[in-house]
């Protein structure tokens, strides 16, 4: 069983490594490098004293060489900054080796306070040299590139440690795992993720963003995996969670045990298009139900 054990993790990694990425334009100066695992996003500059690279997320460990080389494809310059938005090993993965990558001295690697906390738990197996350096409990802004940056915490949503990054100037927000187009988002009740706490963040996405005409265009949103999304795909996935929970809270007012609501199938009419075997819809009414409860 050990072999067997071992012979899988061999293949996950050897196709992490092997991984493809999808390289695409958002603004001039920013990039989402796009795949299976996730999206890490790369905002760079060259303006005389802004010089750097700056990445929300850092991928998964096993892709770190892949999109380092994708990295230095856009850009020669050394990685300043490292944004966090949550400490999923697929956000985090990659910390220790950017961070101290350039000659000059480590990178600031910045993230809500919950976040380095859960990184530094023995369990988590997250070595040190990753480790946020400049933590939050509710926003952090500062300036890179010529470029206003904002951080949110988004509390209690996916996970107690969620954020979304806000470049002012490009008008793009990076929003982390509570907004995904592969799936439903992840309500990981386990590390204080809560529904409530999912559908306030999507709120505040609604609130940065500011579509161009017809509820198109405009603010641009990378989310934290899938393809590049403007304001109106954010409402669509904010009305569909909040169509979800209020059909969960309303059977549980009505006295429902877990297993009648999710005989109700509550999310049958969403589940064709963001249903995975890693997380069903089953399984976030499960989510929700607990967390409501």
């Amino acid at each position: 069983m050990k072999l067997l054990i071992g012979a899988v993790l061999a293949v996950a990694a050897f196709a992490q490594q092997n991984e493809p990425f999808e390289v695409v334009r958002v603004r001039p100066n920013i990039y989402m490098l796009a795949s299976a695992s996730g999206n890490v996003t790369v905002q760079l500059g060259d303006a005389p004293g802004h010089d750097g690279v700056l990445l929300v997320d850092s991928g998964s460990a096993g892709m770190t060489n892949r999109l380092m080389a994708e990295i230095r494809k856009l850009s020669d310059k050394p990685i300043r900054y490292i944004l966090n938005t949550s400490a999923d090993a697929r956000h985090i993965g990659g910390n220790q080796v950017f961070a101290r990558s350039n000659p000059g001295g480590p990178a600031a690697v910045f993230a809500q306070d919950n976040t380095l906390l859960r990184m530094s738990d023995a369990a988590a197996k997250a070595p040190q040299q990753g480790w946020p350096t400049i933590t939050f409990e509710d926003a952090k802004d500062f300036a890179f590139n010529g470029e206003s940056i904002q951080l949110f915490a988004e509390k209690r949503a996916h996970t107690d440690g969620d954020s979304i990054v806000h470049f002012r100037k490009s008008n793009v927000v990076a929003s982390g795992d509570v907004f995904l187009t592969t799936g439903y988002p992840v309500i990981d009740l386990q590390r204080g993720g809560s529904i409530e706490g999912e559908v306030k963040a999507l709120n505040h996405i609604l609130d940065i963003t500011v579509p161009e005409v017809m509820q198109e265009g405009g603010t641009l949103v990378i989310p934290g995996q899938g393809r590049l999304c403007d304001e109106a795909d954010v409402t669509e996935y904010r009305d569909m969670m909040t169509i979800i929970r209020d059909r969960v809270a309303d059977l549980l007012k009505k006295g429902k045990t877990l297993e009648e609501v999710k005989q109700a199938r509550v999310t049958r009419d969403y589940d064709g298009r963001y249903s995975t075997p890693a997380w069903t819809g089953q399984m976030l009414v499960e989510a929700i139900y607990k967390s409501l409860k």
